[in-house]
């Protein structure tokens, strides 16, 4: 049996989604986020030294952690051919070439910008909240929303080229794409203006598995955006 050590509101949340669509049977081990630090509990540790979410592991002793490495282990592992383009095609390629983007260059300037706002929004000193504001925005203003909206274009013309991110056929690297995207909604200025994401997103959230990993899964902030 597959166990998936979920955290609410998390990239754990596609793991759940990815099990759907391969209709795998598992069990989830629920943990939530401190209130105030939104951090995993401590608790996760035992599970995986980094204490992070998702993490997986399987009756045979497999303990995988990363979402990249979980989606396409249980592809290779359990899917039979399914959800994965065909090795020495174009769409592989470009297959492996999202399922590294979205951790690797997308998620970085979205978690900068949360870090930001969380900066502009802390409790402080009223002597110390024009400074960190200041600084705050200045670096919002000139590093992260010119990157952001660097990536929303590439992505939006990307989506221009096929109705998935690795060809016309749906597959992993929707699901591994799946957590920034969101997150750029819901924080990263993505809007109406990029129709092809937002219709991206719009495919996703109506799919039968995607909505089955909600019910198992429990309250996705990102879900609704």
């Amino acid at each position: 049996m597959i166990k998936v050590h979920h955290l609410n509101n998390s990239r754990s949340q596609r793991v759940l989604w990815l099990l759907e669509e391969l209709e795998l049977p598992y069990e989830i081990v629920h943990y939530q986020r401190d209130p105030k630090t939104m951090l995993a509990p401590p608790s996760l540790r035992a599970v995986h030294p980094l204490g992070k979410s998702p993490v997986v592991t399987t009756d045979d002793g497999l303990v995988l952690a990363e979402s990249g490495a979980i989606i396409e282990t249980l592809i290779e592992r359990e899917g039979h051919g399914r959800l994965m383009p065909a090795a020495g095609t174009p769409e592989a390629v470009r297959y492996r070439y999202f399922m590294h983007y979205a951790e690797g260059s997308l998620m970085p300037p979205l978690l900068v910008k949360l870090l930001f706002d969380q900066v502009e929004k802390a409790k402080m000193p009223f002597f110390a909240k024009p400074i960190a504001r200041s600084i705050a925005a200045k670096a919002k203003a000139g590093y992260v929303s010119p990157n952001l909206k660097t990536h929303l274009d590439f992505l939006e013309g990307e989506l221009g080229k096929s109705k998935w991110f690795a060809g016309n056929a749906f597959s992993g690297a929707d699901i591994q794409m799946s957590f920034p995207v969101e997150a750029a909604r819901s924080r990263g200025g993505l809007d109406d203006t990029r129709p092809r994401l937002m219709g991206y997103l719009e495919r996703i959230h109506a799919r039968p598995a995607y909505q089955r990993a909600l019910e198992r899964g429990g309250p996705y902030a990102f879900a609704g955006n």
